[in-house]
């Protein structure tokens, strides 16, 4: 599966945890900020992090937002930046602009000018909002503590017609499955031997640092 490339542009408390966590699920990850200290902070934490003036068009047109899949604004109450980035990101034919608000006066504003989707910081955290970008993979998920999580996972393709005795999922990919359903139907504990289905959720537990595989 390709990986999303996905620019995260603004680096508060918001962004760096959506930014992280996106790169967490195995998304190349480019994260901007004007602030120089927070730039170096967060360095090594996804896969290029760069500094750049948000509110100048030489500056945000220099980070090549064309070759994103998703270009995410966090720039919080700057909305001079999230204007700008907004409208680089739509002349250069992103295919999907997304953009935090924490007002309704914002995100009429943001979607004047092309942003596709809103994001709200309030009713969702940086590792929720990842998930929901990443959602070809993941259907949901839940944080146990800070390193054990419980993931609702699409059947991989390749699992179609084989069984969790021949996958051997906590062998190969350190994962234990919990549960299964069929779209429209209720969780219910697998049967080892039955192949799995195209339309099959698996309800998996795995560690933190096994979730970059699966995007």
């Amino acid at each position: 599966m390709m990986k999303k490339s996905i620019a995260v542009l603004g680096l508060g408390k918001y962004g760096r945890s959506l930014a992280e966590n996106l790169y967490l699920m195995g998304a190349d990850v480019l994260a901007v900020d004007s602030d120089e200290k927070v730039v170096n902070d967060f360095s090594g934490k996804c896969t290029s992090v760069v500094q750049a003036n948000m509110e100048n068009e030489e500056e945000v047109v220099a980070l090549g937002l064309k070759n994103m899949d998703i270009v995410v604004s966090c720039t919080g109450t700057n909305i001079a930046a999230a204007i700008m980035s907004v409208a680089v990101a739509k002349e250069q034919g992103v295919p999907l602009i997304v953009a935090k608000a924490s007002t309704d006066r914002t995100a009429s504003i943001l979607r004047k000018i092309g942003v596709d989707k809103i994001l709200d910081p309030e009713g969702e955290g940086g590792m929720r909002s990842a998930r929901i970008l990443l959602s070809s993979s993941f259907k949901d998920f839940w944080e146990i503590d800070d390193n054990l999580y419980v993931v609702e996972l699409k059947v991989r393709e390749e699992w179609i017609g084989k069984t969790l005795i021949e996958l051997q999922l906590r062998k190969n990919h350190m994962m234990n499955v919990v549960a299964l359903k069929a779209e429209g139907k209720k969780w219910r504990f697998g049967n080892p031997e039955e192949p799995l289905r195209q339309d099959e959720v698996l309800l998996v537990a795995m560690e933190k640092k096994d979730l970059r595989k699966w995007q």
